[in-house]
């Protein structure tokens, strides 16, 4: 998928952008606070129908407006141009439509736009709770899998009824107790099953990348940890019913699962540095870039890359140049402070590409090269 023309009106700090990209490279240069971030969001937003660090869309529109515009023209793998709008007004729900015509779901619009977005604030996938590692499978695997996401919904709000039940003064309806922890066991097995595959099908291809990046130096790995793991999760959840009503929650389910990040056989967490940190997030996110071009029958998703040279040695920020001006990423939009990584970027190949200069919500074309 290529992105071939953004217009922004009102969204965060930008009032009005119309911009012409490349099909390779976009490069975002500007100092901190001035608009990069922003404008990778807009990218993200009109893939996932949210922004990637404000769950509440009215603070997106910015001050004074009373409303937001999000316009991309895009074209698929063979050429077909594809075009997605968002429009917002203050106090009103927003409105996404595909090729003029609206969606009736916003879930029906997820993985039609394959992204991967990489940025400073995913240092919490190892430093975080456990949510923040579900949430990562979630957005990789409800992209090629709307299953999954239907059992995802179906799971939480099964989830919510039960504990409902479970914070209730009086004795709660057994009967009705045990048919919201059927469908928890239920699309709990499915959603773990999924789960498990793709952490299974992840690990080699995350091996891959860090090594590459980290030139051999340490040994990584992933582990999924689920109560699925033991036993039946219908029987797991009942055992200690006794245990959840006392504290008014469910205790047990997939929405307790965990990815632990090992660097050797120890905690990312507790034994990493900010480089070998910042290079396992990385590999992880080159390596679902990497899943999710094969699961979406070679859709080349778009990849976000947002200040990632910072706290890397000069030998690993080399191979990650190398890796990402290869033929297996598509187009990439990427973003930093100062030119001299940039130009390492862009004086690596012989590729199309165009560099923006962001000033207080302003983006400016200021360099371009097509091949």
């Amino acid at each position: 998928m290529i992105l071939r023309k953004l217009s922004i009106i009102h969204f965060k700090n930008i009032q009005t952008a119309t911009l012409s990209l490349s099909p390779k490279m976009n490069c975002l240069i500007g100092h901190n606070g001035e608009g990069k971030t922003n404008f990778l969001d807009a990218v993200y937003y009109l893939s996932f129908c949210r922004s990637a660090f404000n769950p509440i869309d009215s603070q997106l529109i910015f001050h004074d407006a009373d409303f937001m515009v999000l316009d991309g023209d895009y074209a698929d793998e063979s050429g077909e141009p594809l075009s997605v709008y968002c429009g917002m007004k203050r106090g009103t729900k927003k409105h996404f439509k595909r090729n003029k015509k609206e969606y009736k779901r916003l879930s029906e619009h997820i993985g039609l736009i394959p992204l991967v977005f990489v940025s400073p604030s995913d240092s919490i996938l190892i430093e975080g709770q456990s949510e923040e590692r579900r949430r990562l499978m979630d957005v990789v695997i409800s992209q090629y899998d709307h299953a999954y996401l239907e059992s995802l919904s179906h799971y939480n709000k099964a989830l919510q009824q039960r504990n409902t039940l479970l914070k209730m003064e009086e004795e709660p309806d057994l009967q009705l107790m045990q048919i919201w922890e059927e469908q928890m066991a239920h699309e709990g097995e499915l959603i773990f099953e999924r789960r498990n595959a793709f952490v299974e099908n992840l690990i080699p291809v995350f091996q891959h990348f860090y090594q590459v990046i980290s030139h051999d130096r340490e040994q990584v790995s992933l582990r999924y940890v689920s109560h699925c793991q033991r036993g039946p999760l219908l029987e797991v959840i009942q055992r200690d019913r006794i245990k959840d009503r006392a504290v008014g929650y469910s205790l047990h389910g997939v929405h307790r699962d965990d990815l632990e990040m090992l660097l050797g056989s120890y905690p990312m967490k507790r034994e990493a540095s900010q480089g070998q940190n910042k290079t396992f997030v990385l590999a992880l996110k080159l390596a679902q870039y990497s899943f999710l071009k094969k699961a979406n029958g070679n859709t080349t998703p778009l990849l976000l890359l947002d200040d990632i040279f910072d706290k890397l040695d000069a030998q690993r920020v080399e191979q990650i140049v190398h890796l990402v001006t290869s033929e297996e990423f598509g187009q990439i939009f990427i973003t930093d402070t100062n030119r001299t990584h940039l130009d390492q970027i862009l004086h690596k190949g012989d590729f199309d590409y165009k560099l923006f200069e962001v000033k207080n919500g302003e983006i400016e074309e200021k360099e371009a090269r097509h091949v």
